[in-house]
């Protein structure tokens, strides 16, 4: 009896033990497709519009504690910026690369396997011109910086698996490419929905 009293206990302590190092878990690494709207701007000379697209978004989030982590995001999409001014219509197709950093708040308990987070942080957006119509110059590489927030969840598959779904916002000024006469010199608005999967060790 009494050996069978010890095994039982040896196994709890390590069921236990196992448990906690799965709660401890403090880093993630997440992949997730993207979606990317953007509004439209104008100055009195210059009407400017993004057309929308899809990309990817590449995260790692370290948890100091059970609500609060810090996080570091590559992502990536291609787009074209269109104007139409007094030079007449242009349209640059260029990569956006966009870079980040961010602190994350996260409810520290699971509500039905779901862990929602709030983030605000700031990056940059790199534009990196492909080709062009109609640009009354060259059109360069230009970097935007940025302000980040958003929301999202993470539904549990396994202790150390999880989907995510968020919502991402990005402000920042408009580009231009280095071409004074496409500047609308205003603020706008990435919408960047996203989904995908996440990995905890």
């Amino acid at each position: 009896m009494i050996q069978r009293a010890a095994i039982i206990i040896a196994c709890l302590v390590f069921l236990l033990s196992l448990s906690a190092n799965a709660q401890e878990k403090k880093s993630e690494i997440s992949l997730q497709g993207t979606g990317s709207f953007t509004s439209d701007t104008h100055s009195q000379t210059v009407f400017q519009q993004s057309n929308n697209s899809g990309g990817f978004l590449v995260g790692y989030r370290y948890h100091f504690n059970r609500w609060l982590a810090a996080d570091g995001n590559y992502g990536w999409n291609h787009n074209t910026q269109e104007y139409f001014g007094a030079s007449g219509f242009t349209s640059i197709r260029s990569n956006v690369h966009e870079v980040s950093g961010d602190m994350a708040l996260t409810l520290p308990f699971k509500v039905a396997r779901l862990r929602p987070y709030a983030l605000a942080g700031v990056g940059a957006l790199i534009f990196d011109p492909r080709d062009s119509v109609g640009v009354p110059g060259f059109a360069d590489t230009q970097t935007k910086p940025m302000f980040v927030y958003g929301v999202g969840v993470d539904y549990d598959l396994v202790h150390n698996v999880a989907l995510r779904v968020g919502y991402r916002g990005l402000v920042y000024k408009a580009p231009d490419f280095g071409v004074s006469a496409l500047d609308v010199d205003k603020v706008t608005h990435t919408a960047q929905p996203s989904a995908g999967i996440v990995f905890r060790f």
